[in-house]
Formats: structure tokens, C-alpha cells, sequence
């Protein structure tokens, strides 16, 4: 019983330390997330495309993850025209503001680097809406619905890229 016990009382002391160490790892990064979710790209859309319903506020905040401490901003929108009208308007848009095609990106993403940043854009479908908890949502499934997402790794010397 003593060694059941002691296992107990370890496990729970490690895991315990764990969890300080990964909550530990986003401590001092709120100015950045705050400086990724003011990314102008970010707020920028074709015109017809809406802040879509339940997403009015950019999704921004840290993840930890093998040591490596990332910061993130999104938004999602409701377009009523396609995916390839929302790809040029980024093609575009991207490169006005700086932003270089990543050329380690897989062929026909939308991906984009600039000084240590990443920038995709993500159509969204049926089953992912689903997965994160959306349910059926006409507004980000008819025309193009899609996310404009921005990461950076901010503990390393490590560039974000697609």
C-alpha cells in the first residue's frame, strides 16, 4: 500500500511540475498575441465578405507544444464568391503588405512569410466546422467560408512556416 501510495504522490508531484512548465512557457507573451491580433492582414477581406457569426472577435492567444512557444491571431469570414476570388484578393493583398509566398509551402496552399511570421488561409468545410464544435453553418459553407490564421514562434530562433 505504502508503494502504491508513493507512486501516487510522485506521479502526481511530476505532473504537477509538467503542468506549471507548460502554463510557465506562455508567461510575458500577452503583448504579442495582442501585436499578432492587430495584424492589419488580418482585418483585411474582399469586399461581400463578412466577419462570419460567433467569430466577431480575432482568436488570438499561446501554445506550447516540444518547447516551442508559438503565438497565433484568426479571423473567420462568410464570403458569398468563391475560393479563387478570395485566393487573389490574398495574393494580392499579401504581397502589397510584404508578405512572400512561403516556398516551402505545398503546392496551391496559401501560405505566406514575413519577418518570422506565418499567414495562411484556410477554406473551411462541413466536417470541420463539426470537429471544432460549429455544427452545420450555411454562412461559412455557401460561397467560400474561410480563416486568415497568423502564427509566430517567439522562444527560438525558429522561423513560423507553412
Amino acid at each position: 500500500m505504502s508503494l502504491l501510495l508513493s507512486a501516487v504522490v510522485a506521479a502526481g508531484t511530476l505532473t504537477g511540475c509538467a503542468l506549471r512548465e507548460l502554463a510557465g512557457d506562455c508567461e510575458g507573451t500577452d503583448h504579442r498575441v495582442k501585436e499578432m491580433a492587430g495584424l492589419d492582414i488580418l482585418d483585411s477581406r474582399p469586399a461581400g465578405a463578412t466577419v462570419a457569426r460567433g467569430f466577431e472577435e480575432a482568436d488570438a492567444g499561446c501554445w506550447a507544444d516540444s518547447g516551442d512557444v508559438s503565438v497565433y491571431a484568426s479571423r473567420t469570414y462568410a464570403f458569398p464568391g468563391t475560393p479563387a476570388e478570395v485566393a487573389t484578393y490574398y495574393r494580392t493583398t499579401a504581397a502589397r503588405d510584404g508578405w512572400q509566398p512561403d516556398p516551402q509551402a505545398v503546392s496551391g496552399d496559401l501560405c505566406f512569410v514575413k519577418e518570422g511570421m506565418a499567414l495562411r488561409v484556410v477554406f473551411l468545410t462541413v466536417e470541420g466546422l463539426a470537429e471544432d464544435g460549429h455544427g452545420s453553418r450555411p454562412d461559412l459553407t455557401a460561397g467560400a467560408g474561410y480563416s486568415v490564421e497568423a502564427d509566430t514562434v517567439v522562444n527560438s530562433g525558429a522561423e513560423a512556416g507553412c
